[in-house]
This record gives structure tokens, sequence and C-alpha cells, in this order.
């Protein structure tokens, strides 16, 4: 035995029980690997799994351990637990040798590919290295790779894998209906059919290759044939198939234009994901249309919105047809409009302008003018076959439309000679329109400009007319008796509205001229021949009065009766001027008895305090003085705020003075003086007490008590007298500018002076005509604050008038309310009265509001502009306090007597409360008429719009109620609060409408 033998032995020897050890170990490790692989592969993974990760653990082997820690990866695979895949990954990581490496990437791909997790089964084949695959496996391999990128839609990839397999016997069948699927996708239709030709004995692709060889033969125009392939698989198809099957069978009857075959297929499709789209809707409304079924059209048409493509101008321009068809013209209009503003068929575009300027003619346009929008189209087509009849419709919107101000801004751009007519109507239509604005001098402007076209006589006439009425208005009375004379020089006159006037407002002007007997020839002429009879019996009443001032006091009498019986609203002035008439001819007791039974026949009469002085003075000039003393002592005591109170009392003391009562006399001398400083009565009661308290030797008494007032200075009454002379010759001269600085200066030196009262009303007067009006407050203010006078009533109402421009209504309301009970003349009493109601509004004190609203319409003098402003204060004052039957009433009673901005708001009110109502037509026809007649007045238009939006969602046309709220959003940004209401309420519709239309974009979107 040699040392080397010697040495092994003794190694093996001493080595044998370690080894017999290490394989005891081995041993039950593999028998723990095998209970673990039991339970792995009777699916007990959940039990299966900690045996691998302790044995894994626990192993000295590697390649065991390697093989645990892949199988507990697996487990956690097929348990779908957290993490699984980066514990495979760990795996991977940590014995980078395994033998199971490639054999894992393909069980973990299958195992996701089969429980159809294919995006995460895609990660996994993309480890797979197939070079080491069986040719089973490599066919399997293919087909799974194929059909998880198809699953994820890359196509590309998917073919690649399919076309590896598409002649296997296993998967070929079905890699080649994925195939054809795709190439159907692509829009690759004949190699589609190739493929599904091969598997179209296949059972299993047999419905769905129905379905898409119809859709195919749909897409490549074969629509016989689609119908045909559609109609043999429709009643065995499941719901949502049958649904699809429905779009094809119809719409390949649509193309082949048999609509009455399309419509129950069209109408079976239940769109995707239960929504349908635009184009859907379009293809179901132009089906009912060629059909004549215009309704139906409508119904399917108006559902498209926010459309803006050639579908949609196809559509819309069916529904306006559609709409006209059914004599519904303004819904019409904006469907015109709408598919004129898109531009991907001209033809279209052209036409659909078109007819929204013949109906934007014929209805009214609330969102621009109709002379714009008939310009506009011209001038978009200017070779137009339909250029003479739009430049003949052009010309007579530029009227009818009755935005004046806007066709003017038209008109000065285009001075064709047509246009030169068009413009002297525009112009006076607009002078007309600031004339009943009571804006004279806007008036007179454009009456000047109408007058240098005299292209049609008649409206030079009437030009030349209105334009003396506007003077007349402003009491520029010499001004307007040249107009009247120059419009009764013109041709063709008779017929004209105006002749019928004429002659009335011309006497009316010889009147204000005081060339009476001028006045008389009018007057006379006038009710000789008409028959208007408010006008004739006013007649009558300026008859009497121009009699009566050239002392022909018969005839006088003659026309106060003659107006007396006609119903004169004046009534009670008649009856007066005719008792004054009766002193002059030498009736004194007739006078006296027509007096005497004025004051109680018109107890409420402004004319009563007149009525009771005068008589007090014809029983002076009867001698009957017991009898003048209590009619002066009535007029005293019952009308303390009359500007006769103080007269009275004058003559009151001059009849006792007369009668030896110095005393009682001279108490009420400075009474007089007391109670009105500073007026002619004041002064002339001063002068009478001097003579008594001479008479009576108290010289020294009158000395004391003329001291103490401020209107007497005794010193310097010469140097008073003449401050003052000196600036009235100046004001009688009409010297203006000269006579302010001298009332101005006589003011300022004689505050409290003898002439003080006249003064500084002829300095507000004075400032007021130079429109000063700041300036005439403290001196209108001076004459108010004294005791009523003969400058009181006009002072009130022009420094009311100045509070009110100021919109000092607090103030105004002060004065108005004095004025209102003070006024002799009945003009100031409404002006008074109208004023109050204003302001009062304005201060938001509706109740009171309201009250003087109620006063103004009791007055049967009032003419029907007061009458409506009333009204609308009613309406207004109840809108405000949510008393809306009230405002109801008030608004109805508007519509029927105003004219300009206050038609434009009763009408929006009437549309307003008829939506509220339901009657949803009725409310729309109201907003037509705003549109058509008072298209100037933005607001309520803008306003009017929204509800007549409202009223088309409430009649189920979403259409006209969202392109209605889109364009105020677009046209009418100066109303930011209008524009805001109309955002919302497009936001609520449209969202209700997105849910059945998927072409429906909505803010969430």
């Amino acid at each position: 035995m040699n040392k080397h033998l010697t040495a092994v032995l003794l190694f093996l020897f001493i080595s044998l029980p370690t080894v017999g050890q290490q394989t005891a170990v081995y041993t039950n490790d593999l028998t723990e690997f095998n209970k673990a692989m039991d339970l792995y592969n009777n699916d007990q993974f959940l039990a299966a799994q900690p045996l691998f990760q302790k044995l894994e653990r626990s192993a000295k082997e590697q390649g065991l351990k390697g093989d645990c820690a892949y199988y507990a990866a697996n487990c956690a695979v097929r348990l779908n637990q957290q993490g699984a895949d980066a514990m495979m990954e760990a795996f991977f990581k940590e014995y980078p040798t395994s033998l199971k490496r490639n054999s894992a990437y393909l069980e973990v791909a299958e195992y996701y590919f089969e429980n159809a997790k294919y995006a995460r089964a895609q990660k996994w084949y993309d480890k797979v290295d197939d070079a080491g695959l069986s040719k089973g496996q490599m066919e399997k391999y293919n087909f799974n790779n194929g059909y998880a990128n198809f699953k994820a839609k890359r196509y590309s990839e998917a073919q690649k894998y399919f076309n590896r397999v598409s002649n296997s016997n296993n998967y070929g069948a079905q890699a080649k209906y994925y195939l054809g699927f795709i190439a159907y996708e692509n829009d690759e239709y004949d190699e589609a059919s190739e493929y599904f030709e091969e598997v179209k004995d296949q059972e299993r692709y047999g419905q769905d290759l129905s379905y898409y060889q119809a859709d195919m033969n749909f897409k490549l125009g074969k629509f016989e044939k689609a119908i045909e392939l559609g109609l043999a698989q429709f009643d065995t198809a499941d719901r949502r198939d049958q649904s699809e099957l429905a779009k094809i069978i119809g719409e390949s009857y649509f193309n082949l234009g048999k609509y009455a075959e399309a419509v129950p297929y069209l109408k079976q499709y239940n769109g995707k994901r239960g929504r349908w789209n635009n184009t859907d809707h379009y293809l179901l409304g132009y089906a009912y249309y060629q059909q004549q079924d215009f309704e139906s059209a409508i119904s399917e048409f108006n559902k498209i919105i926010d459309g803006r493509d050639a579908v949609a101008q196809n559509a819309f321009y069916h529904l306006a047809e559609s709409y006209l068809k059914s004599d519904k013209k303004q819904e019409a209009l904006n469907a015109f409009k709408n598919a004129s503003e898109m531009d991907f068929s001209n033809e279209i575009r052209e036409d659909a302008w078109l007819n929204y300027a013949k109906i934007s003619y014929e209805i009214g346009n609330p969102y621009e003018s109709v002379p714009q929008v008939l310009a506009g189209y011209l001038q978009q087509y200017p070779d137009s076959p339909n250029k003479d009849e739009l430049n003949d419709l052009l010309i007579d919107s530029y009227i009818t439309s009755k935005n004046y101000k806007e066709a003017l801004l038209l008109l000065e751009k285009n001075k064709s000679f047509e246009n030169k007519l068009a413009y002297q109507k525009v112009a006076f239509y607009r002078a007309v329109e600031l004339y009943n604005e009571n804006d004279y001098d806007g008036a007179k402007e454009f009456f000047e400009l109408s007058l240098k076209e005299p292209r049609d006589a008649g409206y030079t006439a009437r030009a030349t007319y209105w334009k003396a009425q506007a003077d007349y208005e402003q009491s520029n009375f010499s001004e307007a008796l040249i107009g009247y004379r120059q419009y009764l020089q013109l041709p063709g006159i008779s017929s004209l509205e105006e002749s019928t006037h004429i002659d009335y407002h011309k006497s009316y002007t010889h009147f204000k001229l005081k060339e009476y007997p001028q006045a008389i020839d009018g007057f006379s002429n006038f009710v000789s021949k008409t028959s208007d009879l408010a006008r004739k019996n006013d007649a009558y009443l300026r008859l009497g009065d121009s009699y009566f001032v050239t002392s022909k006091y018969w005839p006088a009498m003659e026309n106060y009766n003659a107006a007396i019986e006609g119903g004169v609203p004046d009534t009670d002035y008649a009856e007066f001027q005719k008792a004054i008439s009766y002193g002059f001819v030498g009736r004194p007791n007739q006078k006296i008895e027509g007096l005497q039974n004025f004051a109680d026949k018109y107890p409420r009469s402004v004319y009563k305090d007149d009525a009771i002085y005068e008589l007090g003075n014809t029983y002076v000039a009867t001698d009957d003085i017991p009898a003048a003393l209590r009619a002066y002592d009535r007029l005293i005591a019952n009308n303390e705020r009359s500007s006769y109170v103080p007269k009275a009392m004058l003559k009151k003391a001059l009849l006792l003075e007369n009668k030896g009562n110095s005393t009682q006399a001279l108490d009420i001398f400075k009474d007089v003086a007391a109670r009105y400083p500073s007026t002619d009565e004041a002064l002339q009661a001063v002068s009478s007490a001097k003579l008594i308290y001479i008479d009576q030797g108290r010289v020294d008494e009158y000395g004391d008590w003329v001291s103490g007032l401020d209107f007497v200075e005794v010193a310097d009454a010469e140097l008073d007298d003449a401050t003052y002379q000196a600036a009235e010759q100046q004001y009688l001269a009409n010297n203006n500018k000269q006579a302010i600085e001298r009332f101005a200066t006589y003011v300022n030196e004689f505050p409290r002076g003898r002439h003080a009262l006249q003064a500084n009303f002829y300095l507000a007067q004075l400032y007021f005509g130079a429109s000063e009006f700041q300036k005439t407050i403290p001196h209108y203010r001076f004459v108010c604050d004294l005791d009523r006078n003969e400058f009181t009533e006009q002072a009130l109402a022009r420094l009311s008038q100045v509070y009110l421009e100021n919109q000092d209504y607090q103030n105004a309301i002060s004065l108005l309310e004095r004025l209102e009970t003070t006024a002799d003349f009945p003009q100031n009493i409404i002006f008074a009265q109208s004023n109050i109601m204003k302001s009062s509004y304005e201060l938001e004190r509706y109740e009171q509001a309201v009250t003087y609203a109620e006063k103004v319409l009791d007055n049967a003098k009032i003419d029907t502009k007061v009458q409506s402003d009333a009204q609308v204060i009613i309406a207004r004052a109840a809108i405000k306090t949510d008393q809306e039957d009230k405002a109801k009433a008030a608004y109805a009673e508007v519509v029927k007597i105003a004219s300009g901005a206050l038609k434009a708001e009763a009408l929006y009110y009437e549309a307003y409360f008829k939506n509220k109502e339901g009657d949803y037509q009725g409310s729309n026809a109201s907003v037509q008429i705003l549109a058509k007649d008072y298209s100037g007045y933005k607001l309520y238009g803008s306003k009017g719009l929204i509800i007549m939006a409202k009223n088309f969602y409430a009649l189920d046309d979403v259409y006209q109620a969202t392109y209605i709220l889109e364009s105020v959003i677009t046209n009418f940004s100066d109303f930011p609060e209008v524009v805001s209401e109309a955002q919302q309420e497009l936001s609520i519709i449209k969202a209700a409408a997105a849910k059945t239309n998927s072409s429906v974009e909505t803010d969430g979107n």
C-alpha cells in the first residue's frame, strides 16, 4: 500500500460520518419540497407558499433554494398578492443562473394571459427567449403575444405575431379572424374580407363576421349587400348587436334614398353608451324632412347643438326650412343665421344668409338691425341675382326697423340716390322719436337733416311741420309761426294727417304771441271743420279767451258755453271766465251768481280762490261792502296758501279804513307786511299804514315799526329803487348778460331790499335760461322761502326741476309737495304729482310712489305719456315688492298706451308673465314684437331673448334655446348681468342635453 492510497482511505474513513449526515439533511429537504409541490400541483397555493419560503431559508443546496424561491413567487402571482411581480423579479436577480428562468417568464406570462390580465402578460412575454421554446410552446407564445397586443390595440405588433401562426392547425383560424378584424379597423376592407372569408364556416365567428361584413359593405358603399347581410341576422342578434345592425341598415337605406325604410331602423339605434351624436340626429331628421314630416324633422334637428362641421351646417339649413314649412319664422330666423355663419358649403351659406335677411325684414331681428343684415348680405354677395330685391328691402327696412339711430349710421356710409331718400325718412323718424322723448333740440337737429335731403315732398312737409312743433314746445313762438306758414305753402299737404291740425297749432301760436285777431280767425276755421272733439273743445276755450282779452265779451261767453257743452276737461275755467265776462257787459248780478255757484260747484278747482276774490271785488263794485268783507274773510280763512290772500287782506283793510275802522285796518296792513315781506302787497301795506300813522299823529311809532322791516330801508330807498331799475331795464331789453350782472349787484347790496323778491326771481330765471342751473338754486330758494307770492309757483316748479336734474330727490320732493298744494296752474299740479311719483320710486319709497301714481291716473286731463309713466311706476314698484299680479295688470295698461322705451319694457314683462303662466307661444309672440318694433332698446331686447330661450326649452326645442342664449352671450356684452344669466341657463340646458347627445360639450368636458 503506497502512501497516497493510505491517505485516501484515511480520508474516507474520517469523512464517512459527515457525508452521511449531509445526505440525511438533503433527503429531508427533498421530502419537504415534495410536500410543498403536492400542495402547489393541487392549487393549494396559500398553503404551499410558506413551505417554499421556509425551505428556501433552510436549504443548503443552491438549486433547491432557487426552485423554492421561484415557486414561492409563483404562488404570489397566482394568489394575486401585492408585490408578486417584485417577488418574481427578486427570484431572477437572486438566482440568475437558474434553469427555470425562461420557463418562469413563460409560465407567469401564460398565467396572466389565462386570467385575462393581458397588459401584465405582455410584460412577461417580452422577457421570454423564444429560441429555447418547443414548437408547441412557440405557437402558443406567438398567438398569446399577438392577442395581448391586439387587446392593447397595438395592431401592428399583433399582426406580426398572428401572421406567424396564421397557418397553424391550433391557432390559424383564430389568428385569421383577428387579422381580419385588424384590417377592418384599419379600413382595409378587401384584406379583411379575405380573412373573414377563410373563417366564415367557423360557427364561433359566424355572428360577428356577419356584422363586420355588413358594416364593411356599408363602408365600401355596397348598401344593398349591407342591408341583405344586416337583415339576415337582425332578428337573432343580441340587443347590443341589433342596435349596431339597425344603424348599418338604416344608414344604408338612407344612402339609397329610401328614407321611409330608413326611419324605423335609424330609430332603433341606441347610440354609443346610450347616447346619440349630432350625425345620428341629422340622419333621422333628414329622413323625416325628405318625407315632408317637418315636425318630426324639427324634433331631431333641434337636438343638434354645439355643431361646428358640415353635418351641422346642413342640419341647421334643413332645420330652418322645416321651421318655415311649419310657419315658425322666428325659429327659422335663428337656424338660417346659424347655417349662414358656417363656410363648409358656400352654396348653403349664401342661401341661408339670403333667407335670414328676408325673414329679418319680415319679422324683425333681435340681434342686429335689419338694415345691417340686408347690407351685410349685399356687401358679401354684390353680384347676387337677388340684389335688386334686397336693395328695395334695405331701403324700406330703414323705416320699418324703427332702430333709427343705428340706421342713420349705416346710411351715412352709403350716399347713393336711393339711400338719400331713405336718409330723409329715417332722419325724420329719428327726430319724431326724440320729440316724443321731449328732446326738442335733438329733434330739431334731425328735422333739419331730413330737410337737407328733400327727396319726398310728403316727408319734407312733415319735417317742416314738426320742427315748428318743436319750436312751439320750447316757447319759440315766432319761429314756430314761420314754420307753420312754410308748411302751408308746400304742395300736396292736403292728404297729410298733419294738415288736420295745422289751423289748431298755428292759431295757438298766434294766441301765445298775443295776436288775438289771427288766433280768432284760425280757431274759428278749425272748429268749423274738425271732428277731433278734444281739440275742438279746447279751441272753443281759446276762442273765448281771445275774445275776452280783446274785450268782446259776448262772443267770449258764447265760446265758453260751447266748450262747457262739449265737455272740455277745463270746464271750471270756462265757467269762471264766463262769470267774469258778465261783469264786463254790465250784468253784475249774473256775474255774482256765477261766482257764487262756482265756489260751491267746483270745491277742488284751482280757480276757487280766484272766484272768491273776484266775488269780493264785484261786491265792492256794487257797493255791497258787508258781502265783500264776507267774501274776503272766506278767502283768507280757507285758502291761506293762495296768492290772493295778501291781496284780499289789503282790500279788506282799505274797506275798513274807508268805513273809519283805521285801527283795525292798520293791524291788517302790519300783518300783510309781516307775513308777505318784499312783495308788492307788503310795500303797499307799508305805504297805507304810513298814511294812517301820519293821520293819527303817530309818526314815531311808524318809524319804530318800519325800522324792524328788512325789506324797507327808508334812508336807502332811493338808491334801492335806482339799483333795481338799472337791472330791470337791461332785463326788459333782453340784454341778459348785463341784467345778470346788475341783478347780482342788487341782491348783494340789498339782500332784503324793497325789490329783493323780484330781483332774486329774475336773476334765477336768467341763470336758468343760460343753463347755469346750480347758480339758480339760492335765488329760487329765496323766493320759495318767502310766504306765497306771485313768483312762488314758478320758482317751486323751476327749483324742483333743478333738483330733479341733480338727482337730489329728497329736496325735490319737499318742493314738489308744496307745488302740488299751492299751484294755480293744472299743469304744475300734474308736474308735481308725476315727479313726486318718480322721485319716491328712486328713493325706494314704493308705497308713496304708487299713491302718487294713482293720483296722476285719477286726473282726466293728463296725456298718454304721463299715464304710461304712472302705470310703469305702479308696475315697477309692484315688482320690487313682489306683487306680481299688480305689476302684470299695470304693465298690461302700459302696453296699450306707451311708446319707445316704456313700450319695450312693458312688452318684456308681458313676455315674462306669459312665460310664468306656461303660455310659451304667447310669450314668444311678445318677444317677437319687441324684436321687430323696438330693437333699439337693447337691454329689454336682450332680457326678452332669455325669456324666449326659456320658452323654447320648455317647448322641447333645445336647439333654439341654446342658440338664442349663445347669441345673447356674443351680442350683448354691454349688459354683463344679462350675459351672466344667459351663461347660467346655457350651462343647465347643455348639461341636460349631454346626457343623451355625446356631441354636446359641457363645462366639465
